[in-house]
């Protein structure tokens, strides 16, 4: 069976563009687009672990008549074949259950907020909870569509970080677009952070694999970000954690999605290797 990637289809210009970014991601990576053009505003997503009730922003259902018309003109045009998904089982009339069996997920940054709220720095509620529950990544899209132009990984040591890379690497030999790699050095030395990647037996894969390794040993975290390329795909893992109700990502991944703009790949912590 091929590899898919779910989006949620909403009708609007905000819409568009990041249906546009899903089908381009779909085309550099040889996948194939599954979306879902909603009749109602919740539905469930099972987990492993978790049951989550998406609450969708009202502007999902905006103009329903032409929503599938243009989701398909946009697919199309990208080359790719139209996929809808048509809900099977509902919990209650009005909440149908989505199976979460796919390789890949596009989100905005909320899929429950009022577009005028969603900004540099917002991630939503029912976001950090796909992330923390699913196996698979999720591509979460700047406003408006741009190619990438090359992959940036963030590395810090930990196991997840590992899980990035893997996801990373893979990317750039599907894609055959360079692969580039960042670490803040805040403790230890540099030698270390190239010992986690021997210890994962990752060592021949990163030399062959990786255009670049940048240690950034000075300045402060969120300025060293000014030097990541605007046109890049970046990769990162996300640390997931209950605090009271939220959700909250690693310092970093907060300090990343906060910062800077690009389309993000995000590895959650009950992520398992699709490439």
């Amino acid at each position: 069976m091929d590899q898919q990637l779910f989006h949620i289809f909403r009708n609007t210009p905000l819409g568009r563009e990041t249906l546009l970014q899903s089908l381009y991601f779909c085309q550099r990576l040889n996948i194939s687009p599954v979306v879902y053009i909603p009749e109602h505003t919740k539905f469930l997503m099972y987990f492993d672990n978790d049951v989550i009730q998406i609450d969708l922003d009202a502007s999902y259902l905006t103009a329903p008549e032409t929503a599938r018309e243009h989701a398909t003109a946009l697919i199309t045009d990208a080359g790719l074949s139209p996929r809808f998904m048509v809900p099977k089982h509902f919990t209650a009339s009005t909440l149908p259950d989505i199976k979460t069996d796919f390789d890949f997920m596009c989100c905005p940054r909320s899929i429950s907020d009022m577009s005028s709220k969603i900004g540099l720095g917002y991630i939503g509620p029912r976001v950090r909870r796909i992330v923390q529950s699913a196996r698979f990544p999720v591509l979460m899209t700047s406003p408006v569509f741009k190619p990438w132009q090359s992959i940036e990984v963030f590395f810090g040591g930990s196991q997840n970080a590992i899980r990035a890379l893997r996801l990373a690497l893979g990317i750039s030999r599907v894609t055959g677009m360079p692969l580039d790699m960042y670490t803040q050095v805040e403790k230890g030395t540099e030698a270390d952070y190239r010992r986690s990647i021997d210890e994962a037996g990752l060592s021949d894969e990163v030399s062959q694999g990786v255009r670049s390794w940048r240690f950034m040993t000075s300045g402060k975290f969120e300025e060293n970000l000014y030097d990541i390329p605007h046109d890049a795909l970046i990769v990162l893992g996300a640390f997931g954690h209950g605090v009271i109700r939220d959700i909250m990502f690693g310092s970093k991944m907060e300090v990343i999605q906060s910062t800077i703009s690009n389309n993000m790949l995000i590895v959650g912590p009950q992520y398992r290797a699709v490439l």
